[in-house]
């Protein structure tokens, strides 16, 4: 079976979003009854009005900054950092001065906490001659060069 490639990023993206959003730009990644991923783009200014919906998200910001909203508490965000935001609860993104890019992972339902230990898995056992792996533990590597970034593609930072 051949490789299933998304595309998505600059000019794959359309407006839209809930009603009264403006400045943003969004493409579905992934939708099926498990739930949807979408990557969004945030202009300088652009708002994602206050809405709920029955989903929970993951709003996952992965360039720029701007600000999130959850019930009636509002606080910044950057990159690097995701806010939940629960299900039929009030939420919100916006900019001000910069540009914002996030992926948003919708779950289909408020949560998974009445099936949680319910699911059994399994694993395979270890191919002779590997050795056992241990528990990780530790972080991240800093990248080596600064990654590129092309003003021109219309991009944020």
């Amino acid at each position: 079976m051949p490789i299933e490639i998304r595309r998505f990023g600059v000019g794959n993206r359309r407006p839209g979003s809930p009603p009264g959003t403006s400045g943003v730009q969004s493409q579905v990644i992934h939708s099926d009854a498990r739930g949807t991923i979408s990557e969004l783009a945030l202009a300088r200014g652009a708002r994602i009005e206050p809405h709920s919906n029955p989903n929970s998200a993951w709003f996952i910001v992965i360039e720029g900054g701007g600000w999130v909203l959850v019930g009636d508490e509002k606080t910044r965000i950057a990159a690097g950092e995701a806010a939940v935001w629960p299900a039929d609860e009030i939420h919100a993104a916006w900019t001000e001065h910069g540009q914002m890019r996030a992926f948003i992972v919708e779950l289909a339902g408020a949560d998974d906490s009445h099936v949680r230990g319910v699911l059994e898995g399994t694993a395979e056992e270890p191919r002779p001659g590997l050795p056992a792996v241990a528990a990780g533990q530790g972080a991240l590597a800093e990248p080596e060069r600064p990654i590129a970034h092309d003003p021109e593609a219309g991009e944020p930072l």
